[in-house]
């Protein structure tokens, strides 16, 4: 058998010094940078494969089709002499006509038959060099001169290249931390290392594929865990006549780092503890790029903050490596205009204010004016600076009018409390004041406290906990949340009530073609005497774009004849719905078709619940700031169709 090898002795030094100066440099923003110099790295140092195990030249090994690499030289004006390649496989064809030794010869006007003779000696091992790129290696070449009258000579490449070497054997080694530990995490990352090696048992060899291979694994290695993780060893071992080849590569991973302490530059106008507390990186925590890129995200999308760049020091020590947080503020004050418009409420009309030291304080004030034909409101909330544990204090004042057509609501809200947002989950704490006033045709003739005409003080805590594999356009996961108060009236006799509040949504891939079911449900239960007057924001009535489709907004409730829809004490919502991919081929990740099912009730008892079906179909618009859904829906108790208009995914 006629094997060969290719080693390279100084990768992993060279690896090695990249993966430090990347990470010391502090330059994340750019992640897909290492894996494309790594490549580089790998290519550079001559990785083609001869029978034999003689090593190709270096500058022909360079030469791949892949890439799209530009020929030796450009074609001289009036070339000494003229190429053809003979070779069934067009690109084969392009690839030597393009990268061949010859065509730097062809501007020298003057060869003599020795040089030519010495030229066209190489010519043939020039090209089985190149062919080793695409994994021929054992191809028949034949290279001869023909003479043409009052015409340039002709060299011709007469090529055969035989079958493509495939792939016989992967082996994957470990060395370092990686290969010892039991931690549960660091077992997973190896096998993800071994389950993601891109080129696998049976699958064409060709130079490219196995650089892209190494630089994969590297890649998998470093982002997380193993930031000093290097190539230590890498052997392609080629049987020509065979056309197979045993590959084989070694991973270093060195130690595991942990986050260390920080330190935040930048930082003028705010504290510099800031930076760390709404990054949610706590010394101790296991290295992984992806956090320290999240992280980034998330403060520039703090609104303290402009940009931001996190790194680590992989000099430092690997059990506290040093974090640095590079960070530009954002200014002081921030107006935002919108303009936007849904099916439920019309055209919409937003102006909001934004002060990160409100009246010269640390706390922020967030104030937001909505003019909306059916929901327009005021509303301002203030909240404080987050201490070391997370929490915040906040401060909430709104006013709200809902008009359903029959029914207008004009309610006023207070809210006093503590609230903290993580990673997976969002916790609050409050206590609030709200007073509805009910208004509009028909509500003379039912009692006020039916309609929701009333007042109420409470103290709540809700939680949401989101465990989806990407935002804003989840493609598996689930949300959960919950909620729970409890009060007393404050209008007509003082009356205890217990409010509960709790939603699902779980979406679920369904087989290899990107199809997914997407399952919702959410319930509340409004627990009180028939004699207290509740306000309405504390009662259930659901119909629209986000709850049961098919329906107009909030026209699902206590029907008290004559159009006029009430809020009711219990409320069930669920959706079945069914997305799949679609025109993949020329928008790629971009449309989905949808069918679904909505079915919701609201009653003053649970015995009296009664389903109110929509069904329909339609569009999903992948944007970077979440889906842009356009539904059509048909409400069998309705009987009417209605057109559904979102944008975003929110949980």
């Amino acid at each position: 058998m006629v094997s060969a090898v290719t080693q390279f002795a100084a990768f992993s030094d060279k690896v090695n010094h990249y993966t430090r100066s990347v990470m010391k440099s502090g330059n994340p923003r750019h992640p897909s940078s290492l894996p494309i110099l790594l490549a580089l790295l790998l290519i550079l140092p001559g990785c083609a494969w001869l029978p034999g195990g003689k090593k190709a030249d270096d500058k022909a090994a360079t030469q791949s089709t892949a890439d799209g690499a530009s020929a030796l030289t450009e074609a001289p004006a009036n070339p000494s002499f003229d190429i053809r390649v003979e070779v069934d496989d067009d690109e084969l064809k392009t690839l030597v006509e393009r990268h061949n030794e010859l065509q730097r010869y062809r501007a020298v006007p003057d060869l003599d038959e020795s040089e030519f003779a010495r030229v066209m000696a190489v010519a043939e091992s020039d090209v089985r060099n190149l062919l080793g790129t695409e994994g021929y290696f054992n191809p028949q070449i034949k290279v001869r001169r023909e003479e043409r009258a009052g015409a340039r000579p002709v060299v011709v490449i007469a090529i055969t290249p035989g079958e493509p070497t495939t792939v016989r054997k992967v082996n994957i080694e470990f060395e370092g931390d990686i290969a010892q530990t039991a931690d549960a995490q660091a077992v997973q990352q190896r096998g993800q290392i071994t389950d993601h090696w891109s080129l696998d048992e049976g699958r064409r060899f060709t130079q490219s594929r196995w650089s892209s291979a190494k630089t994969g694994a590297l890649r998998e290695l470093v982002e997380r865990r193993y930031p000093r993780g290097r190539l230590s060893y890498s052997l392609a071992d080629v049987d020509a006549p065979e056309a197979k080849a045993n590959l084989g590569v070694r991973l270093d991973s060195g130690p595991p780092f942990f986050l260390g302490p920080a330190t935040v530059r930048g930082a003028k106008r705010y504290p510099p503890e800031l930076a760390e507390r709404l990054s949610w990186l706590k010394p101790g925590d296991v290295y992984d790029q992806k956090k320290l890129v999240d992280a980034q995200q998330r403060l520039a999308g703090s609104g303290y903050y402009d940009s931001a760049y996190i790194s680590i020091d992989p000099q430092g020590d690997p059990n506290a490596a040093p974090v640095t947080y590079s960070v530009r503020e954002a200014k002081r004050h921030k107006v935002q205009l919108g303009v936007g418009y849904s099916t439920d409420g019309g055209p919409r009309v937003t102006l909001e204010h934004r002060d990160n030291q409100a009246l010269g304080t640390s706390w922020r004030a967030d104030t937001k004016l909505n003019f909306d034909r059916k929901t327009p409101l005021l509303q301002t909330e203030w909240t404080s600076l987050p201490r070391a544990s997370g929490w915040r204090n906040a401060a909430l004042a709104r006013y709200m009018r809902q008009d359903d057509g029959a029914l207008v609501t004009t309610s006023q809200t207070l809210r006093l409390g503590m609230n903290k947002t993580g990673e997976k989950y969002d916790r609050s704490v409050y206590l609030q004041f709200d007073h509805a006033n009910v208004t509009g045709s028909g509500s003379r003739a039912v009692p006020s406290a039916l309609l929701g005409d009333g007042a109420a003080v409470s103290l709540n805590y809700g939680w949401t906990g989101r465990y989806f594999n990407t935002l804003p356009v989840p493609t598996a996961g689930y949300g959960l949340s919950g909620e729970v108060g409890a009060g007393v009236t404050a209008a007509g006799p003082r009356k205890p009530f217990t409010r509960l509040n709790g939603r699902w949504l779980g979406i679920f891939p369904v087989g290899s073609g990107g199809s997914s079911l997407v399952l919702r449900t959410e319930a509340g239960a409004l627990l009180a005497a028939k004699q207290a007057r509740l306000p309405s924001t504390y009662m259930f009535r659901t119909g629209g774009d986000t709850t049961v489709r098919g329906y107009g907004y909030r026209k699902i409730g206590i029907d008290f004849g004559d159009d006029l829809i009430g809020p009711g004490r219990y409320m069930a919502v669920g959706s079945v719905e069914w997305q799949r991919p679609i025109l993949q081929d020329r928008f790629p990740g971009l449309l989905q078709h949808t069918l679904f099912v909505d079915v919701g009730s609201v009653a003053n008892n649970i015995g009296d619940l009664r389903p109110n079906w929509g069904v329909g179909t339609g569009v999903r618009l992948i944007t970077p700031v979440g889906p842009m859904a356009l539904d059509v829906a048909y409400g069998l108790q309705s009987k009417a169709f209605r057109l559904h208009m979102t944008v975003g995914f929110v949980f």
